[in-house]
C-alpha cells in the first residue's frame, strides 16, 4: 500500500483481523502455517491478505513492529508514571514483567520471523522510543538511588533475551525475583 491517501475502513479492519490472526495461528502452529491459513483465519480472502502483506516476511515483520509499537507506549507510560512520582524501580520492574509476557504470547511469532530472516520490521523509531524512555527511567532510579548505578539498556535488553517466555508465567515471574537483586539496589 505505497499511496498516501488513507486507508478505507474495511481495509482497516482488514488489516488488523490479518495481523491478529497471523499472531494467533503462527503461536498455534508455527512458521509453517501457510498465508492461506491465516486468511481463513481472519475470515478474509487471500487477495486481500496479499494485498496488505505480499509476503508471510512483510507480514511477519508487521506483526513484530506492531509489538515493538506497544513496548514503547508501555516505556513511555512506566517513565511518566515515575516522572508523576511513582517508584522508577517499581516502574522498570513492572516494564519487564509485562515485556516478558507479552513477548511469551508472542514467541512463536518472533521465532517464525527469525526462521524467515525478519530481522528488519520497518521504521525503527518505536525501538528508538522505547530506549529513550527506558534509558530516562534507568537515570531516575539512579537518582533515586533505587536502581544500581551502571545498569544500562542494554543491559535490560540482555536481560530480555534471557526471559524465559517459552515458559509459564509462574517461572516468568521467578525469573523477574531472580534478576532483580542485579538491578535493584534494595532487592
Amino acid at each position: 500500500m505505497s499511496t498516501n491517501k488513507p486507508m478505507r475502513a474495511d481495509a482497516v479492519r482488514n488489516r488488523r483481523k490479518i495481523l491478529d490472526a497471523a499472531c494467533e495461528q503462527t503461536t498455534v502452529h508455527g512458521p509453517d502455517v501457510g498465508m492461506d491459513e491465516i486468511a481463513a483465519a481472519a475470515e478474509v480472502a487471500v487477495g486481500t491478505l496479499y494485498r496488505h502483506f505480499p509476503t508471510k516476511k512483510s507480514l511477519l515483520a508487521a506483526v513484530i513492529a506492531e509489538h515493538v509499537a506497544k513496548v514503547a507506549v508501555d516505556a513511555e507510560a512506566s517513565l511518566t508514571r515515575a516522572a508523576d512520582g511513582s517508584a522508577a524501580v517499581d516502574e522498570v520492574v513492572g516494564f519487564l514483567s509485562r515485556v516478558a509476557d507479552s513477548s511469551a504470547n508472542n514467541h512463536a511469532v518472533k521465532a517464525a520471523a527469525k526462521s524467515l530472516g525478519v530481522s528488519e520490521y520497518g521504521d525503527q523509531s518505536d525501538e528508538a522510543r522505547a530506549s529513550a524512555a527506558l534509558a530516562s527511567l534507568i537515570a531516575l532510579g539512579q537518582e533515586a538511588g533505587d536502581i544500581r548505578q551502571g545498569i544500562t539498556v542494554d543491559d535490560f535488553y540482555l536481560l530480555m533475551t534471557t526471559a524465559p517466555t517459552d515458559q509459564s508465567a509462574e517461572v516468568r515471574h521467578r525469573w523477574l525475583e531472580l534478576v532483580l537483586p542485579g538491578i535493584s539496589t534494595s532487592a
